[in-house]
């Protein structure tokens, strides 16, 4: 569901619509896909709704169980986000608790040539909350 800011989105749509509904799509170069979800994987460790407290439900997840160490799970946006007056904000809430299978977060932009610029990377969150 489109929140009215450009580029964001809270996820409450239907299955895999958010992809069309929240200008995001699955890189097909990755190794695995994110997937939307309403509640902790049967059976894994995730979180039990979202971070909206009472209104939202649903969150993107990646299960890393299955995968190899370097394997890479991407979406990018359909479209660019020129920054008003040279200043580009990217906010999100994430849920990353530590487990052997945990990887890396990492949030780029791309800027005008084309060129990734990492803002921002985690490898865990020490706490089990957003």
């Amino acid at each position: 569901y489109y929140t009215g800011i450009p580029g964001s989105c809270n996820f409450e749509t239907q299955d895999q619509e958010w992809t069309s509904v929240c200008g995001l799509t699955q890189d097909p170069t990755d190794d695995f896909d994110w997937n939307i979800s309403n509640s902790a994987i049967t059976g894994q460790m995730g979180p039990h709704t979202d971070h909206t407290p009472g209104r939202g439900q649903r969150f993107l997840y990646v299960n890393s169980s299955s995968q190899k160490e370097g394997n890479r799970a991407r979406i990018t946006t359909t479209k660019f986000f020129p920054a008003s007056l040279g200043v580009c904000r990217v906010r999100f809430w994430f849920w990353m608790f530590a487990s052997s299978q945990t990887g890396v977060l990492k949030v780029y932009t791309v800027e005008e040539q084309g060129m990734d610029i990492l803002m921002w990377s985690s490898s865990r969150n020490e706490e089990n909350k957003w």
